[in-house]
């Protein structure tokens, strides 16, 4: 239920008309409904597709929750009233109840910072060539998506991985290496280490930002959380093709990073992530400095 009053929060206000939220609630509904309701249709029919599924059943944001859409703190919503979970009546309208959230979340808020902001820092590595896929599946029968092929087989794939070596700093990509694979690793990750390892150029790190932007949800704005995952989307697409799968029965060419020529379409891919989530991630973090500046204002 919603609440009546609220702590002492210093935030700049803005007021938005009944016709502009509603418009932006209805456009975020219908934007994430594109991509929900396949998901949910699969799902009914007891079916799993590896590459539209991965942000539904790796990642812990439910479709509902999703599809719900948030102006973020410093919000009013002219002339609503009991507009949910976590906001505030007000004689304007409905507004996050942002004091009392942040007394709830205000360590996560200050560890997503300064992650965001460590990445941010680092120069973008772009020699990885997606080589935490194929650490997945190195001398192991037990694979993740076994429904579908593998374009190797199981002495090539290890004959890739032990030729060329595996850098991978992400440590939720590491943790699934086989236990064969993880010696491998020029790095061993663990989840002390994040803030110390995570790059700009990693897909996963930059993937990663639609676990941000929900867990800082309804503080950030739905439409910024919509923007995440469509990156997330799209890296998913490419992390599978250049991954020792065989999609092509789905549409997916792969990219045969086993090749010059693949491990050089792959980089040129990493390179076009980490433009693309550059802004996404100083998004993230200027929301998560404005929300601890008002917190520690007196």
């Amino acid at each position: 239920m919603p609440g009546t009053t609220g702590r002492a929060y210093h935030s700049t206000v803005e007021v938005l008309e009944p016709e502009e939220w509603r418009a932006r609630a209805e456009a975020h509904r219908q934007r994430v409904e594109a991509w929900t309701a396949p998901h949910l249709a699969r799902r009914a029919r007891g079916e799993a597709h590896p590459v539209e599924d991965f942000l539904f059943t790796y990642y812990g944001h439910r479709p509902a929750r999703l599809r719900q859409w948030h102006p973020g703190a410093g919000v009013v919503l002219k002339e609503a009233r009991d507009f949910g979970r976590d906001y505030l009546d007000t004689p304007e309208g409905a507004t996050l109840d942002t004091a009392a959230l942040m007394d709830r979340r205000g360590p996560t808020v200050e560890w997503i910072a300064q992650l965001l902001a460590a990445t941010a820092a680092r120069p973008a590595y772009l020699g990885c060539f997606g080589l935490h896929e194929w650490a997945m599946v190195y001398k192991t029968a037990e694979v993740r998506h076994g429904a579908w092929p593998l374009r190797l087989g199981g002495e090539e794939i290890a004959q890739v991985v032990e030729q060329r070596g595996v850098r991978c700093g992400h440590f939720d990509a590491f943790r699934f290496f086989t236990p064969e694979a993880r010696p491998l690793n020029a790095l061993q990750p663990t989840r002390q280490r994040q803030r110390e390892l995570e790059q700009p150029g990693c897909l996963h790190a930059n993937m990663d930002l639609y676990k941000w932007a929900y867990k800082l949800s309804p503080l950030v704005s739905g439409e910024l959380v919509a923007d995440c995952f469509t990156l997330a989307r799209d890296i998913r697409v490419v992390d599978m093709r250049a991954s020792p799968y065989d999609l092509s029965s789905l549409g997916h060419r792969p990219i045969r990073i086993e090749t010059p020529e693949g491990r050089a379409e792959y980089a040129a891919e990493q390179r076009g992530f980490a433009e693309r989530a550059r802004p996404l991630r100083r998004r993230l973090l200027d929301a998560c400095e404005r929300l601890l500046a008002g917190a520690h204002r007196p």
